[in-house]
């Protein structure tokens, strides 16, 4: 026999698992996106987003503000149609284009008064966290005294005594009436505190941490040690609060205008645009309420999808 007839040919494997192991590590970021394109409905929800944010920006290209807050009584309460895709409200004006800048308004409300809310409960609970003692017992019972307000009872408070008194104003071409402000103080204002004992919790066990302690010995200033060190390390929870908090916003925004006492007119939003429509339910005009409230649950759907996939997205102990 040959040579060649007497070699014994062995099968080729792969180990998959010594090939991942070779592989270069993932960052963080890869780790957490790799978590969160496995959630279909976070996808689905950060798709629904954009594709919402794309509609009110582009609408605010095609239709101007003043269009929007045109008078025509002649083709008032028409329904929807070709010339006016979400019909006409009581007197004419084109509610496909009030949809338009009510969003603007209603998202401007909700990422300010997050923005307000994530500013005051991340330094509250930086501070409260990792210096503890006399100033963490004092910023603590601050923020359960003010756990104990009841935020829409406030809201609804403010807006009726100040919703009138500020003065319109305009803004990079947009006109806004002094109620927004309210809103979004209120809100901010009110929204701080959950934030604020993750914040302290978090902070309280990584200021125990080596890193931390080596950072003091070669001395890192406080300052430096709580921005570049811990606030980046609780980050996962803030952003998870930021996008919980967003729906929450609108919804409240949404209460308080439809009752009246939020966003004044002419400034438009979507829960004003609501609360328009509640004289006309029973003469069938269901345009009115339809189409604004349909915008409202399914930004707050969006906005909690995407939230729920970051949590999972951004939790160290999930597997990959």
């Amino acid at each position: 026999m040959s040579q060649a007839s007497d070699t014994i040919k062995l099968p080729l494997t792969f180990d998959t698992a010594a090939a991942e192991s070779l592989a270069a590590p993932l960052s963080p970021g890869q780790l957490a996106w790799r978590r969160f394109k496995r959630h279909r409905m976070a996808l689905l929800g950060g798709v629904g987003l954009i594709a919402l944010v794309a509609f009110i920006l582009i609408g605010s290209v095609l239709y101007t503000e003043k269009y929007a807050n045109r008078n025509d009584v002649v083709h008032r309460l028409e329904a929807p149609s070709s010339g006016h895709y979400f019909g006409t409200d009581s007197i004419g004006r084109d509610l496909f284009a009030r949809v338009i800048y009510g969003g603007q308004i209603s998202l401007i409300i909700g990422l300010l008064s997050v923005a307000l809310a994530l500013l005051l409960g991340t330094t509250i609970g930086g501070l409260a966290g990792y210096y503890g003692g006399g100033l963490d017992s004092i910023l603590m019972r601050f923020t359960e005294a003010a756990l104990s307000i009841p935020s829409l009872f406030l809201l609804i408070i403010l807006g009726k005594l100040f919703g009138s008194e500020i003065p319109t104003l305009r803004l990079m071409g947009r006109t806004f009436s002094g109620s927004v402000i309210v809103v979004i103080l209120v809100i901010g204002l009110t929204s701080w505190m959950y934030l604020a004992r993750i914040v302290r919790a978090n902070i309280l066990s990584l200021r125990e941490m080596d890193y931390i302690a080596a950072s003091r010995a070669l001395g890192v200033s406080n300052f430096r040690i709580l921005t570049r060190h811990l606030i980046p390390n609780t980050i996962a929870p803030i952003i998870v609060a930021a996008t919980l908090g967003l729906a929450n916003a609108i919804i409240s925004e949404a209460y308080v205008s439809f009752l009246g006492l939020g966003v004044q007119p002419p400034t438009a939003s979507w829960g004003n645009l609501m609360d328009q429509s509640i004289s006309l339910i029973q003469r069938g005009v269901w345009w009115m309420w339809l189409f604004p409230s349909m915008f409202i649950v399914i930004t707050i759907l969006f906005t909690n999808f995407v939230g729920d996939g970051l949590r999972d997205a951004l939790d160290p102990r999930r597997k990959v």
